[in-house]
């Protein structure tokens, strides 16, 4: 690999991880006075707990806030450096939302950050991500549930629709993280004992990211 595009693909790594890491749940849940947010419900730092504090407004801008973040590496990295460095971007900015610096390296599960990254790859496959995701939560209304099977669909829709391998390989890679984030949560979904949305779960890690 030339030096130039190794350069490259470690800039938009490194620009991915940096934007995926800010905590938008921990700083907007602070910002209103609301406390520290992994002390809260499940003490995840993604929309669904932030949602269990009961103030929906601040879900909603950690929603956009995890989903937009990645969305700009894509699309940033894909602008200075091509095509390959935005799909390396995004997987960085899940990584960086999994795993942040600021936060000891304890994140959230990346499903807003996943989408985010989708957003910014091919926006159809997003929307049916969505869709898919909206679907789900209406009929079992499971949030974790939703995840999995939107994250099922979207590298098999990539591949269908968007007719590119590499993207469907990468996002592929991420459902798998995806789905091991979620072990726990598969296993309470196995035994009846996972919660639903709007339900309180015992204070462990287990919620949405």
């Amino acid at each position: 690999m030339p030096t130039a595009q190794l350069v490259a693909l470690l800039s938009a790594a490194a620009l991915g991880y940096l934007l995926g890491s800010i905590p938008f749940g921990v700083i907007v849940t602070r910002l209103a006075g609301v406390g520290d947010l992994r002390k809260i419900g499940s003490g995840n730092i993604g929309t669904t707990n932030v949602l269990r504090t009961g103030r929906k407004e601040l879900a909603a801008a950690t929603l956009l806030g995890d989903m937009l973040k990645a969305t700009v590496a894509v699309l940033v990295a894909w602008r200075l450096w091509g095509e390959t460095a935005g799909l390396v971007a995004g997987a960085a900015a899940f990584f960086g939302h999994v795993f942040p610096v600021w936060l000891r390296f304890r994140g959230g599960k990346g499903v807003a950050t996943y989408l985010g990254a989708l957003i910014g790859v091919f926006w159809p496959v997003a929307l049916a991500f969505a869709a898919i995701w909206i679907g789900v939560a209406a009929i079992t209304r499971y949030s974790s549930a939703s995840a999995l099977a939107a994250s099922l669909a979207a590298p098999i829709l990539l591949a269908a629709f968007h007719d590119a391998v590499p993207a469907a390989l990468v996002f592929a890679g991420l459902s798998v993280a995806l789905w091991l984030l979620h072990h726990e949560n598969i296993g309470r979904l196995l035994a009846g004992r996972e919660s639903r949305i709007g339900q309180k779960p015992a204070p462990v890690s287990g919620a949405e990211g």
